[in-house]
């Protein structure tokens, strides 16, 4: 155990009790992590929605054996007051990480540095250590943990008895997740050894985790879970640290031999797949509340078969039931969720799954010259507003090491293009700002905007928002070393930020994020300078659908719109020029249809070339004035 880690404070919401429950849900999913986890790392601050909550009431009835404390809104630090809950602050009040997964996956990784013999608890983060790292506006699956299964359980437990006879369809969603076939590191290993199994004909013995296993596990043969054995044992022996059996991992000639596509698929065991991760936490505690509510309105649970063996199996992961107990959680037994017979399973095809129908072609043939004629016989083309400073440069030679990109560990010459990108933002940035503004630089990656912009304007607040942590620990170290004073650190998705600020800035935001942007900056009244990037990976989301304009929606189909996407990403220099100046040109018409949409929401917008233009093969850069 390492006795020297520094104190961080973490922020949760509470709005009321339900139950054996704290709302809103990421408030029990962090409890419950900590639980799980045994970390006293943190000191714990709940903030509750309504100012008059008793103190004694709340520690003692919901919090177990943690120490928490009571805060308000207004007590908050000013970092944490941008932010929705949960958060976690370093204790010089610079550095916040919010929203659930970022704060879950952060609390893991402190477990384990604090105590590196708890190597279960690391484990939670999946193969790569990538469970749940997606953020949410991008990754359905993400979403659906994080976000959706969490607010339709609670409008499930808050809805009067006529509005919750059915099953929400988040749930229902997850239902059929847990159907699917599952993908995980080696699949084709392990689909090999079922498929020797079943020809061999063999029930394997099948670990099962009894009351608060501790690491000894019996092997017995069991029907209580309708599962192949061979997932169960995989699972359950990575659990108890145990070997997969020789006996299965040997493989026979003949199944050597046969094709992957005949191999049999694998089925889930817990929530990703056949191993137990920080999805499976995120969910237990929002499945459970949904269960005891179902359950004492009498709701009978014939068509979430998967869910309720799923439930009942992570209860037999080491340590689960503790947590739940020191939580006051009294997990469900599987007697109480016998389906009556009889009672018909509801047919999960007719399920959409989230833009299934928008994005099932994915496969968009052809050129996009029939598609810029069809914009130009409507009197549309691209184009570029007049640069307003071309020449304008910062004094490279005479600023800080660390305030040049070259800081962070990238080549003379990429430097140099970074340095020119830099002198476009800030140009643009420098003529919109005045003395008192917060400047959000999203997307910000290692901070080379936004370290530039603190260190070149004093009196305006900076804040960096970026989602990779490593990233956003180098933008960090770099303002130590530059003593900057006005810089603040959010490891965050943009949904998290909820703070007021006056200009908005991303240097090649990818994809969809460039869209996000600009939505953040017109929510906020604010302007914008934004470049964007990777316009190859531009497609429908929950959130935002393309066309972005009623000009061109009224003219392109969604297809049309990604050709000119797809072609948009055809600017590298190594491609023919003409090749290159068709690129600009979907590039030109992608962004168009982006100010146009900004523009509907009484913004004025230019788009505009930086300069020079070989300072980058994406070198579109946004204006946006709120009139």
């Amino acid at each position: 155990m390492k006795d020297s880690v520094a104190e961080e404070h973490l922020y949760l919401g509470f709005s009321h009790q339900y139950r054996d429950s704290i709302v809103p849900l990421h408030t029990s999913i962090s409890l419950f992590l900590l639980s799980y986890c045994d970390c006293k790392l943190f000191k714990i601050f709940l903030v509750p929605t309504d100012e008059n909550v008793n103190d004694h009431f709340v520690t003692k009835n919901l919090l177990g054996d943690l120490e928490v404390h009571l805060i308000s809104k207004c007590q908050l630090p000013a970092v944490v007051q941008s932010c929705c809950l949960p958060a976690v602050v370093v204790k010089d009040g610079t550095f916040c990480r919010a929203g659930l997964s970022v704060v879950l996956r952060h609390i893991i990784q402190k477990t384990y540095e604090a105590d590196p013999s708890k190597k279960d608890v690391l484990e939670l983060l999946g193969f790569k250590k990538t469970c749940l790292k997606a953020c949410a506006e991008v990754s359905q699956w993400t979403r659906l943990c994080e976000i959706s299964i969490p607010l339709a359980v609670e409008g499930f437990l808050t809805a009067s008895p006529e509005h919750c006879q059915t099953i929400p369809p988040d749930i229902l969603q997850l239902e059929r997740k847990l159907g699917e076939p599952v993908r995980v590191h080696n699949d084709d290993k392990i689909r090999r050894q079922k498929l020797q199994q079943q020809k061999a004909g063999a029930k394997a013995a099948v670990p099962v985790l009894g009351k608060e296993a501790t690491g000894e596990g019996k092997a017995v043969e069991t029907d209580e879970h309708p599962l192949p054995s061979l997932e169960l044992s995989i699972a359950f022996s990575k659990l108890l640290v145990q070997e997969v059996p020789d006996a299965v991992n040997r493989e026979a000639p003949r199944i050597r031999r046969t094709k992957t596509s005949d191999l049999p698929l694998l089925d889930h065991v817990f929530a990703e797949g056949l191993y137990f991760t920080l999805a499976d936490i995120v969910l237990l505690p929002c499945i459970h509340q949904f269960l005891v509510s179902s359950i004492k309105q009498g709701k009978n649970l014939v068509n979430l078969p998967l869910i309720s063996s799923w439930y009942q199996r992570v209860q037999e992961v080491p340590g689960v039931k503790k947590a739940a107990g020191k939580c006051n959680m009294e997990l469900l037994q599987l007697s109480e969720l016998v389906s009556a017979p009889g009672e018909e399973l509801q047919d999960f095809s007719s399920i959409p799954d989230e833009l299934e129908e928008e994005n099932e072609d994915n496969n968009f043939i052809g050129g996009p010259r029939p598609t810029m004629t069809k914009l130009m016989e409507n009197g549309i083309e691209a184009k570029f507003s007049p640069h307003p400073c071309p020449d304008w440069t910062l004094d490279w030679a005479n600023l800080p090491s660390a305030v040049s990109p070259g800081e962070g560990k990238m080549s003379r010459d990429r430097a140099l293009r970074k340095q020119q990108q830099l002198n476009n933002l800030a140009a643009a940035v420098a003529k919109l700002a005045k003395p008192g503004d917060v400047i959000v630089d999203f997307c910000s990656g290692g901070g080379h905007v936004g370290i530039v912009l603190a260190h070149m304007m004093p009196s305006c607040q900076v804040v960096l928002i970026e989602n990779k942590e490593l990233s956003l620990i180098r933008a960090k170290d770099r303002s130590d070393e530059l003593c900057l004073s006005n810089i603040w650190f959010i490891q965050a998705n943009l949904d998290y930020f909820n703070g007021n600020f006056n200009i908005g800035v991303a240097l090649h935001a990818c994809g969809v994020a460039t869209d996000m942007v600009i939505e953040h900056c017109i929510k906020a009244r604010a302007a914008f300078v934004i470049s964007p990037c990777c316009y190859g990976f531009i497609q429908n989301t929950v959130k935002f659908k393309y066309p972005r304009s009623h000009q061109f929606k009224e003219i392109l189909s969604y297809k049309e719109h990604m050709i000119l996407c797809r072609f948009a990403d055809q600017t590298a220099v190594q491609l023919p020029p003409e090749r290159r100046l068709i690129g600009k040109q979907c590039m030109g018409l992608v962004d168009l249809d982006r100010a146009w949409a900004a523009e509907e929401h009484n913004y004025s917008v230019q788009v505009i070339s930086m300069e020079p233009e070989s300072c980058s093969p994406k070198n579109n850069m946004f204006v946006g004035i709120p009139a």
